[in-house]
């Protein structure tokens, strides 16, 4: 049977992978796919109307960036980050963050500013109605948003992958309910940036993202008992040898 990828021009096959890329990415900002679902080749190609073939790109494509694992035999999975790599990804984070703000405060103006002052005015209208959804979604993509204001495609791929591995390490390990970003951190980002303090803007990204880590739990589970004993706290009695 004929691939009917083949038949499609270039152009609109690599539209629709990124479609598709993009479709599971706003489903895990909004944190409306969990780890571990499991992502059936066949039906993503039956939902969006394309073939196997464009759904495997798609799927590799968001594996490479380890938002997706493929499994030998069993398929592609969203990703489960373990605590350790939670750990990794926000470190990463307050690495990297602080940078881009820094850089955007440097040289941000114009249409760049304004779709963050927009982006904040929606995230704040979004709290306001209890749309908690959108509001998840938008607290994601607002770091997203900052990297593209600082004009920078690779702050844009990274910033990418490092939220959605965020989403789904703050769905595993919340201490909590599963919260967006903490209200009016970002705002204070936007402001400082607005006044051209770089180093304020970088300063503010920095414990934003520490507030962030501070609402998850990311110590390692201490070892469960083994056996029985163990658990009951009893130490083991030496069993006697049979008289013969």
């Amino acid at each position: 049977m004929t691939d009917v990828t083949t038949e499609l021009p270039a152009a609109r096959r690599g539209r629709s992978e990124a479609l598709i890329r993009s479709r599971i990415l706003q489903a895990i900002f909004e944190r409306r796919l969990p780890p571990g679902e499991k992502l059936t080749e066949d039906r993503l190609a039956e939902l969006f109307g394309v073939s196997r073939t464009v759904v495997r790109q798609a799927l590799a494509r968001l594996a490479q960036d380890g938002i997706v694992e493929q499994q030998p035999n069993r398929g592609a999975f969203v990703a489960a980050p373990s605590r350790a790599d939670a750990r990794h990804v926000l470190e990463a984070r307050a690495v990297v963050e602080p940078e881009v703000a820094h850089a955007v405060a440097c040289r941000c103006g114009g249409a760049a500013l304004e779709r963050l002052r927009r982006h904040i005015t929606t995230e704040n209208e979004a709290r306001a109605a209890g749309d908690r959804a959108t509001l998840v979604r938008l607290t994601g993509e607002f770091h997203v948003t900052l990297a593209e204001a600082a004009g920078n495609p690779v702050f844009v791929r990274l910033l990418t992958e490092l939220q959605a591995l965020s989403s789904l390490s703050i769905l595993l390990y919340a201490r909590g309910e599963h919260a967006a970003c903490p209200p009016h951190e970002h705002d204070d980002i936007v402001r400082a940036i607005e006044r051209g303090e770089a180093e304020e803007a970088s300063r503010l990204m920095r414990e934003h993202i520490g507030h962030v880590a501070a609402e998850m739990d990311l110590s390692e589970p201490q070892e469960r008992p083994v056996g029985l004993a163990q658990a009951l706290g009893i130490k083991p009695r030496a069993r006697r040898m049979p008289l013969r």
